[in-house]
């Protein structure tokens, strides 16, 4: 069973990587891709180029095999719609295999607003990370899938390739890259919280600077 965790990792930090590891752990994961997104949809654009998102991001699962740092998005270009990735895999995979598509809390509120959501869900199973005790859907329409579709165990997702969510805790970290790059561009230090090797490529790229700190 593989997991995917898609995101614009502008940079990649300390948060993304606790989570990622604490999901692989916890429903015992081969691997589990990181993809970093081309084009965002319903976000702000990248600031660090892909090449540099892309360096970072294998600097900074360089010692933990069972992350893998996955650039098809990147090659794909153009908007990146999870369904179009998902579809990827599954052409490569075949049709059999659990896949496991991890997202946030917040992400997972809007889910009924994603791009062909129910086909997500045909393609893989879904693995909201949250803290203890959030709010586990909004919407009616959200509430409705969770309450057809989840299942509380991990082997729950072992049994069927696609269609399940499962509600994983995991340490949740106060950091956000917006605040790592306004640090950068402040001339302060982001030091711990995220890995030395990923920081040392940011200010040697010069991808934070004060010429970029509006898109920060």
């Amino acid at each position: 069973m593989i997991g995917l965790f898609g995101g614009t990792f502008d940079p990649v930090h300390s948060g993304h990587l606790r989570a990622a590891l604490d999901v692989v752990q916890q429903l015992r994961l081969t691997e589990l891709r990181l993809l970093p997104l081309a084009a965002a949809v319903h976000r702000r654009q990248p600031i660090a180029s892909a090449s540099q998102r892309m360096a970072m991001l294998e600097a900074a699962i360089r010692d933990e095999p069972c992350l893998i740092a996955d650039d098809r998005e990147l090659k794909r270009g153009g908007p990146s719609y999870t369904v179009d990735t998902l579809e990827s895999f599954r052409d490569e995979l075949g049709a059999e295999p659990p896949i496991c598509l991890l997202v946030g809390a917040d992400a997972f509120a809007a889910f009924g607003d994603w791009h062909r959501p129910l086909d997500i869900l045909a393609l893989a199973h879904l693995v909201v990370m949250q803290r203890p005790g959030a709010v586990t859907a909004r919407d009616p329409w959200t509430r409705d899938q969770v309450s057809q579709r989840r299942v509380r165990e991990p082997d729950g997702l072992r049994s069927e390739p696609s269609g399940r969510i499962y509600f994983a805790t995991v340490t949740q970290l106060d950091i956000s890259a917006t605040r790592i790059r306004r640090l950068i561009i402040n001339g302060e230090s982001p030091r711990y919280l995220l890995p030395d090797s990923v920081l040392q490529l940011a200010l040697q790229g010069g991808c934070y600077t004060q010429s970029n700190a509006d898109g920060a």
